[in-house]
């Protein structure tokens, strides 16, 4: 399974970038990072949307995390992720929108909704925490001792 995360605002060097690595490089998929700069001005989101819809392959699984999706516990999201792995799905994507969320034509494009809960995030900390949860959901599903719930 080949992870493409597209994502609106461009993540400098620092600390963030930091943890967002260090979680992507342990995943037994392959990654492809896409972030594209923010929009100004009238119909930001839909042009930041078409940007994000634009970067996925044809045929994936659409992820957009969305403060209104579903909220998903380590063990779910581990289970989700296996089946669609087991199911052949061969391309996945994860969509972060940026500071005006996501347009209607990407939550229609969505195979899930997913949400990391109620609270708003800084968008360059999104980045770390799905890479996170994408590092847990791999332990969990290899029987590794990482996730100690």
């Amino acid at each position: 399974m080949r992870i493409v995360i597209a994502a609106i605002g461009k993540l400098r060097k620092g600390p963030e970038q930091e943890i967002f690595e260090t979680y992507i490089r342990r995943l037994p998929w392959s990654v492809a990072v896409k972030d594209f700069a923010e929009q100004d001005g009238q119909d930001r989101q839909a042009r930041e949307s078409e940007r994000l819809l634009k970067a996925i392959p044809d045929a994936a699984t659409v992820v957009a995390l969305d403060e209104r999706g579903k909220a998903l516990d380590s063990i779910a999201f581990s289970e989700r992720l296996k089946d669609w792995r087991d199911g052949g799905v061969a391309d996945l994507a994860f969509l972060i929108g940026g500071a005006d969320g996501h347009s209607q034509r990407v939550r229609q494009r969505a195979d899930l909704l997913l949400s990391l809960g109620p609270m708003t995030w800084p968008h360059l900390l999104v980045r770390g925490m799905l890479a996170e949860q994408l590092y847990r959901a791999s332990a969990i599903l290899a029987g590794h001792p990482y996730h100690r719930a």
